[in-house]
């Protein structure tokens, strides 16, 4: 398994959920490189489950100072970057989503910042660190796509992070930089317990199951694969664009 071999990784968020498994697929491939996160404690867990290839970097991607820091780390430790995957985001500690009756200015930036803000920069901040011929990964989402309860300003941030990926393209023709969305949609991960009360996660798990073509929920094993496939050469005609890793909930309907 050597689609990523001796390719230099960093991963946003890679320290649970989508991007740990992001992280796995991406060290069984033969990458190393650096994940990062804002959790100390998940974070050193994490890095010694992946083993020595990778390193595990604290860091607020919301916050320019420490974005620029993890890609200097990274450098200085590998002596170069192939793949960034800008997986950080989602929801923001302390602040449910809510309908547009119930949206503060404040709560409206923090969503922002979080989940498009901070996707433009670390693109940014990547920049002098990165090979000509990078490749690099935006995490989107299904949500992009159809309307759900209180995910309006997310939907929104999503939206946008799928035109990034086009506009970056085209900025970064002149080094070869290839910039591309993968859209999960519903993930087995712990963040329906940030969501719903405990009790009541499996009941919202088995709703989400119905509305899947493909009868079940996506693992993070899912995205890691389809990012793998984004890093790796396999996809180096394919630019700018858009994988919805949904198991088909967007454009399949199951309405009889």
């Amino acid at each position: 398994m050597s689609k990523l071999k001796n390719k230099v990784a960093v991963i946003t968020g890679g320290n649970s959920g989508i991007g740990f498994g992001i992280a796995e697929a991406f060290k069984n491939e033969g990458a190393i490189g650096t994940i990062t996160g804002r959790n100390q404690d998940t974070l050193d867990q994490s890095v010694k489950e992946l083993g020595t290839d990778f390193i595990g970097i604290k860091g607020d991607v919301t916050k320019m100072e420490e974005l620029e820091q993890i890609f200097k780390d990274t450098f200085n430790r590998f002596g170069k970057i192939d793949t960034v995957v800008v997986n950080a985001g989602g929801i923001v500690d302390g602040s449910p989503m809510a309908a547009i009756t119930d949206v503060t200015e404040d709560n409206y930036d923090q969503y922002m910042n979080l989940n498009l803000k901070s996707a433009y920069f670390t693109v940014q901040k990547a920049l002098p660190y990165l090979n000509d011929g990078a490749s690099i990964i935006l995490i989107g989402s299904s949500a992009a796509h159809r309307a759900a309860p209180g995910m309006t300003i997310y939907g929104a941030a999503k939206a946008a992070v799928i035109s990034l990926a086009k506009g970056l393209s085209l900025d970064l023709l002149e080094r070869k930089i290839r910039v591309n969305t993968l859209s999960p949609g519903s993930i087995d991960t712990p963040v329906f317990g940030k969501i719903v009360p405990q009790e009541k996660v499996e009941q919202v798990k088995q709703v989400w199951k119905d509305l899947i073509p493909v009868g079940r929920m996506g693992l993070p094993s899912d995205i890691g694969k389809a990012a793998v496939f984004l890093a790796a050469d396999d996809s180096s005609f394919i630019v700018g664009t858009e994988i919805l890793s949904d198991g088909g909930m967007t454009n399949i309907s199951l309405m009889q």
